[in-house]
């Protein structure tokens, strides 16, 4: 379930210096690009500064971009042999588009102490007690981390992967009794581009950030997940078992598609 994209491609080389060209400005890091495209002549606008990271594709049969919310930056995905030029063309003829979808991204939200953490759709504060002992755990509605700050934001993740796999777990159980399948191993990973996943070898994936997220919709993801362990597929058959197992469905899948976005701001 996605969360809401050999032949070697040349590879970008990495400038020493700012220089301009027709499609932009480019200021090179190892596998990134600060892009500045300038306003067209006569134009008022401002200039557009651009993360952007190239994404070379032995696979991939045309350029193509998608905005990555975790990282807040454009992705530009190129095939063999095309240049940097078809790349920034691209850019910038969506140009509009991609302002407007890193405009909208949430601010970016670090782990630190005072700062709230959604746990199941609830906030939870990060209380940082160096005597503490234990990593972090929960004490009513504070997420307690114990030892050094320069280890806090390790540890609250870790709690909250170990949270959100706990309760998967829970989820996937009941729903995989229901349908008498069994998942080959469940994991929880930091999945950037899907919320949950089924193998073909029955292997079941999650996001540890669904923790963050309200419980029917994680109870939504673990019910697709499982559903796939019968029908690998989106067949009719397939959305009959969804809907069998959780009457979540059409709200959980609003609720990723409006809130989805700002879990991978968060961390």
């Amino acid at each position: 379930m996605r969360a809401k994209s050999r032949h070697r491609a040349r590879a970008v080389k990495p400038l020493d210096s700012v220089r301009r060209a027709p499609h932009g400005v480019l200021m090179s890091r190892p596998d990134s690009e600060l892009v500045i495209l300038c306003a067209p002549r006569g134009a008022a606008a401002p200039a557009a500064r651009i993360p952007v990271r190239w994404k070379p594709s032995a696979r991939a049969r045309r350029v193509s971009l998608r905005v990555c919310p975790a990282a807040g930056e454009v992705v530009l995905t190129m095939p063999p042999r095309a240049g940097r030029r078809a790349g920034l063309a691209l850019l910038r003829e969506h140009e509009g588009w991609v302002r407007a979808r890193l405009d909208a991204l949430a601010p970016k939200r670090a782990f630190a102490p005072g700062a709230e953490v959604m746990l199941e759709g609830e906030a939870h504060v990060i209380h940082h007690d160096p005597a503490a002992r234990g990593g972090a755990f929960l004490d009513g509605r504070s997420i307690v981390v114990a030892g050094g700050r320069d280890f806090l934001g390790r540890r609250v993740t870790d709690f909250l992967r170990a949270e959100a796999r706990r309760r998967v777990l829970a989820l996937v159980g009941a729903h995989a009794a229901r349908l008498g399948v069994a998942p080959r191993a469940v994991r929880v990973k930091d999945t950037r581009s899907r919320w949950g996943s089924c193998a073909p070898d029955g292997t079941l994936g999650f996001s540890w950030r669904l923790v963050m997220a309200p419980r029917w919709v994680m109870d939504y993801v673990a019910a697709h997940e499982v559903a796939h362990l019968r029908e690998l597929n989106h067949s009719p058959r397939f959305w009959t078992l969804v809907d069998a197992l959780t009457p979540h469905h059409a709200a959980a899948v609003a609720w990723l598609r409006a809130e989805g976005p700002a879990l991978l701001r968060v961390g």
